[in-house]
């Protein structure tokens, strides 16, 4: 018996370029939010009001100062 017939390819289930482009994806999504975000966001939902509250602003404020982004 051979074992070169028993052998199964790795590659046809293999989705680590599919794994790494989503974790940029959100990645870059965090950084966004945390770092950019002035009510875009919720822009799309409450209209420029959001721009005035800034939720996810208030939320990440403490974040945003500890990683380096000026938000003042």
């Amino acid at each position: 018996m051979s074992l070169s017939k028993q052998k199964t390819s790795v590659a046809e289930y293999d989705n680590t370029k599919l794994a790494i482009g989503f974790l940029a994806v959100i990645v870059v999504f965090g950084l966004f939010v945390v770092g950019y975000d002035q009510g875009h966001i919720f822009s799309l939902l409450q209209g420029n009001e959001a721009f005035n509250i800034k939720y996810l602003h208030e939320v990440t404020h403490d974040m945003r100062h500890s990683s380096g982004f000026p938000c003042h």
